[in-house]
């Protein structure tokens, strides 16, 4: 079955600076749906109209989400565009660093969590974390950064770690939600690419 590109479509991939020619199959399966034209503004609004972050913030967030699904095309999409918003190479190569891991951590710690024994609660980690330590990317964004990529992998106890973090270092609440509106939209995003 061929299925022509919508419109809607179209400007979903213009926008984000993928490669129209690309091979999108489920995105090209979901014709012109109301979902489709709600995702494009949806994605629209979070990577650009965001009172509580900046555009830089805001794709590197975006980075970091693609980074943690294994997106290449918007890992290399959202790399160029925080680099054209001001990002340097050690932020987005932090951005990186920061995904690997808090993708290591939220296993980890999801772990103990789920299993809840006191032999594994007691235990250090042997995880080492040097670069949360003194961050490229500010004490208060990286515990940002740290949430997002958290609350997409679903560890409970990062999630709650990271907010009181970013908390103490002068995010407000809602920052944190349009970080985590955010996350969960390049996440629903990434489903349909």
């Amino acid at each position: 079955m061929t299925t022509t590109r919508t419109d809607t479509a179209t400007a979903i991939l213009t926008n984000l600076g993928l490669d129209t020619n690309a091979d999108f199959p489920v995105l090209d399966a979901m014709g012109d749906s109301k979902y489709l034209r709600d995702l494009k503004i949806n994605v629209g609004n979070v990577l650009t109209n965001s009172q509580q972050l900046t555009a830089k913030e805001s794709r590197l967030l975006a980075l970091s989400v693609a980074a943690n699904e294994k997106h290449q095309p918007l890992i290399d999409a959202f790399s160029a565009a925080a680099v054209q918003a001001g990002a340097t190479d050690a932020e987005v190569a932090e951005t990186l660093a920061c995904t690997s891991l808090l993708s290591t951590n939220n296993i980890y710690y999801r772990f103990r969590h789920f299993v809840d024994k006191e032999v594994y609660t007691n235990a250090q980690a042997g995880i080492r974390m040097s670069i949360m330590m003194t961050p490229v990317l500010g004490k208060e964004f990286f515990e940002l950064m740290s949430l997002v990529v958290s609350a997409i992998n679903g560890c409970e106890m990062c999630v709650r770690s990271h907010e009181e973090s970013v908390l103490k270092h002068g995010a407000s609440e809602a920052r944190v939600i349009d970080a985590i509106r955010l996350g969960a939209v390049i996440k629903g995003l990434i489903t349909v690419l």
